[in-house]
């Protein structure tokens, strides 16, 4: 597990220099504590004035309304960061934390994509009683394969979003992720109208500062779910202040939104972040038999758990090279068009998916379906597990 942890930073900081790793004492990439972006970090506009007079900057941009990235000077972030803890408080300003699709073991799928020549599970929802119509879905992720829109996978079939870019020729790591969770979510809400908002474009990662513009950005078209297959551990298990800000000055006013975020594959009860909010819907992961998933993170921060393991969906065609043990190095033609894939990354979508049913059969917000199903959820709750939701069958 810790190689596959290793392997997995590796790729990211090969795809993002700028990306620093924070291991606490050790020069183990294994033992990370959190990623951030080297050389600034995340202030409030209000306490921009104190915190420039401690440690000299600037301000490098504007984010949304009431957040900025500052750019330090003859600092670095974490010399700095403990300066204004010491000075001015704990939490004042962060560092620019690396929001990553989540696999095993800290960094979201917990294993790597499997060829299989199987249908899609969970399966195309037929219940037109119950089809996701008339609701939106933005899923935040890697983009979309329009490609995979063809007689194979009739269930993609009209959604759309910012297309991703892959070479058939060499399948890179998470290549086609945002198009298989955009396929589950369709599973569960045919009809849904679904976006993929192409945001996790280097490596699976993005820096804080960035999500939270984009996701402003994403609110512009009002959706009803925002399904969200990423997070990240953070500097002192302290919130994300971007979204805090983000929360605070656009979501919240979209009363009817709600966000469905993933735990993380971490196998521990640490926050993971942005699933940790109050006003999140975090979702871990199970096994076919109910079971916790061995990967998944858990505690009281996680509101249920659903399908997180061997999920089957689309899938690009194409050469495949394993990027962590114990694989790493094989390569795989992958010729069926569709994969077999474990994580808390599967079962974000599918909760999301079953509120844009719910939407469609009760007229309810997505917040208010949301918290119909958690409820549901809370009476299929098992010890040592958790509050369960079961996809349709």
């Amino acid at each position: 597990m810790r190689a596959r942890l290793r392997r997995h930073l590796e790729i990211i900081t090969e795809a993002r220099p700028e990306i620093r790793v924070a291991t606490g004492e050790s020069d183990d990439l294994a033992d990370m504590e959190h990623m951030h972006r080297d050389g600034v970090i995340l202030v409030r506009d209000a306490d921009l004035s104190r915190v420039g007079g401690l440690v000299p900057g600037e301000v490098e941009a504007s984010l949304i309304n009431g957040i900025s990235l500052y750019r330090l000077r003859d600092l670095d972030t974490e010399a700095a960061l403990r300066q204004i803890d010491d000075e001015l408080g704990v939490g004042v300003a962060t560092p620019d934390h690396v929001v990553h699709v989540t696999p095993a073991a800290g960094a979201c799928p917990a294993t790597e994509p499997e060829d299989v020549d199987l249908p899609p599970f969970p399966g195309v929802n037929s219940d037109p009683a119950a089809d996701g119509s008339g609701v939106l879905v933005s899923v935040v992720d890697t983009g979309y394969l329009p490609s995979l829109d063809d007689p194979q996978h009739p269930w993609l079939s009209g959604v759309s979003g910012d297309e991703e870019q892959f070479d058939p020729a060499d399948i890179g790591p998470f290549a086609g992720h945002g198009t298989f969770v955009a396929g589950i979510v369709r599973c569960l809400a045919p009809a849904a109208q679904v976006r993929v908002e192409g945001f996790l474009t280097h490596g699976g990662t993005v820096f804080e500062s960035e999500i939270v513009t984009q996701l402003d950005q994403a609110l512009d078209h009002v959706p009803d779910v925002v399904c969200l297959s990423a997070g990240t551990t953070t500097r002192r298990n302290l919130s994300l202040l971007g979204f805090e800000v983000f929360w605070e000055s656009r979501l919240r006013h979209y009363k009817g939104t709600v966000l469905v975020a993933a735990a993380g594959n971490d196998k521990h009860r640490g926050p993971f972040w942005p699933a940790a909010f109050p006003w999140a819907v975090s979702v871990g992961a199970l096994d076919k038999h109910d079971n916790r998933a061995a990967f998944t993170n858990y505690g009281s921060w996680v509101d249920a758990y659903t399908l997180g393991v061997d999920v089957i969906n689309a899938f690009p065609n194409g050469t495949y090279t394993y990027q962590e043990p114990p694989r790493a190095g094989q390569k795989h033609e992958f010729k069926h068009g569709m994969a077999r894939w474990s994580g808390t990354s599967f079962s974000t979508p599918i909760v999301a998916g079953m509120i844009a049913a719910r939407m469609s059969t009760t007229g309810e917000s997505g917040r208010v379906a949301a918290d119909a199903l958690l409820e549901n959820a809370r009476r299929n709750a098992r010890p040592r597990v958790g509050a369960i939701l079961r996809p349709p069958t």
